[in-house]
């Protein structure tokens, strides 16, 4: 370990402290309230910001509405959207290091995490969006039945991305240039806990020179969201987070029956065969279940094993989990950082507490680390046994470091198990004969399925079943569901 003392001050620049970015331009904040930027890893408050309220809500969807109705943005030649996106992409870029270290005072997430996640895998994304816009084909006509007729994907309209503090940056690739590339403009609103890295983001989009009313991000609180979302001059809300939320996003775009897309929650199963092999397994299914400390949507959080080897599967977990140690974010070779903020930590707790309480039994894990920083908001990654399916560990999502290991009787049960959830985000199998496990994948009711690795590729259109959500992010389709197919008739008629 490095013996660099962790910084107790922010040491990065960062634009806009006094301002929120609205239609394009830094502006005075409409209200008083503020937030305090919390350090996860100490407690200390490093920064206050102005809290967007509702009128500052009001500007933001009102300039995209605007920017819809009567801008060039939606009418532009994509080649031109193209460019402005291309120079937003080329702007992040530029500005990872900042983005990687103001994640880490804001979020608790560590530097190697987020050059994983956002140095690599966030400019793969909005690389990839780009070659996507480029190849979809926009207009198609067609003669059948009698008729002619051209088939346009047009931009659905003003869009509200709702983006989570546990990926603010990657979350740009995946939602917002999607809409951004299919013409819509784009409110963000971002987690609370995202103050630092949007204010880089959105300079670097000032710096695009998106027209008037194209891109706005405020990092606002319950209230200033729910007002957005509840906006007449939003017409798709594409939001990334928990059920509960959606439920009520559901419920406030309803009456205008605006478009809504989910991301949202699971409990991902992992499903370990007779035949796997530990040591091919382990490398990716502990980072799967605990990366992030839990705050990824689709951690492996549920650990399926056969009876016959589920105690030889809990003690190599056991010692594959202490090879994970909790450190200070800001250190090199830290690879779990603390939790991004005190009601993560408390309903971890909480839960745990529960999971015991109904049988389950701590294999390792399962305290706060004493010899961190009594301020910060540790909780050591922790391996659940003797889980069953009726209890809710093994239903409800922690989004935190606890891991479930399930035996089952035979594949077949397996497959129940794995089923036995509100959730369908992600899920894995593990075989030493693929095809056994491909055959598994299949009836795994899951909107991803890896073999022998865990997560998914979000280079493809990804997204939930059930309670996990509808839509998709990412591919083709990901730039496509923000857009409605329009007929235009040139010739015949509906009768042929």
């Amino acid at each position: 370990m490095s013996t660099t003392p962790s910084p107790t001050a922010l040491d990065v620049e960062v634009p806009g402290l006094d301002k929120l970015f609205i239609g394009g331009e830094w502006v005075t904040p409409a209200g008083s309230e503020t937030i305090d930027v919390v350090m996860p890893s100490t407690g200390q408050v490093v920064a206050t910001v102005p809290a967007p309220s509702p009128a500052d809500a009001d500007a933001a969807a009102e300039a995209a509405h605007k920017a819809f109705a009567e801008g060039p943005w939606p009418h532009m030649p994509v080649e031109e959207r193209i460019a402005v996106v291309t120079r937003f992409a080329e702007a992040l870029e530029a500005r990872m290091d900042q983005m990687n270290r103001l994640w880490a005072f804001e979020s608790g997430f560590p530097l190697t995490h987020s050059a994983m996640i956002n140095t690599g895998a966030s400019t793969l994304i909005w690389r990839e969006a780009l070659r996507n816009a480029a190849a979809i084909e926009w207009e198609e006509e067609r003669n059948e039945g009698g008729s002619q007729v051209l088939l346009q994907h047009q931009p659905i309209g003003a869009v509200l991305g709702i983006i989570t503090y546990n990926g603010p940056v990657p979350l740009q690739g995946m939602k917002i240039i999607p809409a951004l590339l299919a013409g819509c403009p784009v409110v963000v609103k971002a987690a609370p806990e995202s103050q630092l890295t949007t204010r880089v983001v959105a300079e670097a989009a000032r710096e695009a020179g998106f027209p008037a009313g194209v891109y706005s991000i405020l990092a606002a609180g319950t209230e200033t969201s729910k007002h957005l979302v509840g906006h007449p001059g939003i017409d798709m809300v594409h939001m990334t987070g928990g059920t509960a939320v959606a439920v009520d996003v559901v419920a406030r775009t309803a009456p205008r029956l605006a478009r809504t897309a989910l991301e949202l929650g699971g409990k991902s199963p992992a499903i370990i065969l007779d035949d796997a092999n530990l040591d091919e397994v382990l490398p990716t299914l502990v980072p799967g279940a605990i990366g992030g400390v839990g705050q990824v949507c689709v951690a492996l959080s549920r650990i399926l094993v056969s009876r016959a080897r589920y105690d030889e599967v809990v003690d190599r977990l056991v010692d594959e989990f202490g090879k994970y140690k909790l450190g200070d974010p800001f250190e090199e070779d830290t690879i779990l950082g603390p939790l991004a903020n005190a009601r993560a930590r408390e309903r971890t707790e909480a839960m745990l507490e529960r999971a015991q309480e109904q049988g389950a039994k701590i294999a390792v894990g399962g305290r706060r680390p004493e010899h961190l920083p009594e301020g910060g908001f540790w909780f050591e990654p922790t391996l659940l046994r003797d889980v069953t399916t009726d209890m809710d560990i093994a239903q409800e999502e922690v989004f935190g470091p606890i891991t479930c290991v399930l035996a089952y009787e035979d594949v077949e049960d397996a497959i129940r198990i794995a089923n036995d959830s509100k959730f369908g985000l992600a899920a894995s199998v593990y075989s030493s004969d693929k095809d056994a496990a491909l055959g598994v994948a299949k009836r795994i009711h899951s909107g991803g399925v890896a073999i022998n690795l865990a997560g998914v590729c979000l280079t493809q259109p990804f997204g939930g079943v059930k309670q996990s959500g509808w839509g998709r992010e990412c591919g083709k389709e990901g730039i496509l569901e923000f857009t409605e197919v329009k007929q235009i008739l040139l010739s015949g008629s509906y009768s042929g």
